[in-house]
């Protein structure tokens, strides 16, 4: 009986989230649609998500990159980002990662591009300690965040 009640609570929490899922993506401002489709005509498998009460973000693969767009909810374009390897960073950004964080391992990059520029935002690890760091396009640091542990039991 233990297991059928299981079951069935596993089901009811599988649809609710499906229905939740579908009725978002119903939702996403028509205008909103539209500013990707003029910004990223190539875009293929979009999927949308609300992002906050203002902001939709399109998850999506171009040029078989996975990106993510973000957008306000009048249409207006905020931010462009996907994943970069390590050696597609230019050497100026690389060099003043290293000197100011000198010893730590770089676990991951993205490139943000905004209205404002692009700037690139690395997950940098060294012993137990990670952080995350955000240069602009010419080097300087613009933020800098130590992240929470995470349990690796």
């Amino acid at each position: 009986m233990k297991k059928l009640i299981l079951g069935v609570g596993m089901v009811v929490v599988a649809m609710t989230t499906i229905a939740f899922t579908s009725e978002n993506k119903d939702k996403v401002p028509q205008v909103v649609k539209n500013a990707f489709a003029k910004k990223f005509p190539t875009a293929k498998k979009v999927e949308w998500e609300k992002e906050n009460e203002t902001e939709w973000e399109a998850e999506f693969k171009m040029n078989n990159v996975e990106y993510s767009a973000n957008f306000l909810a009048n249409g207006t374009w905020q931010e462009t980002e996907h994943e970069m390897k390590t050696n597609d960073v230019t050497q100026n950004i690389l060099s003043s990662l290293k000197s100011n964080f000198p010893g730590y391992e770089i676990e991951e990059v993205e490139i943000s591009e905004t209205s404002k520029g692009s700037f690139y935002e690395f997950e940098i690890e060294k012993g137990k300690i990670e952080m995350e760091v955000t240069l602009d396009s010419s080097g300087t640091i613009i933020k800098k965040q130590m992240e929470e542990e995470e349990d690796k039991d």
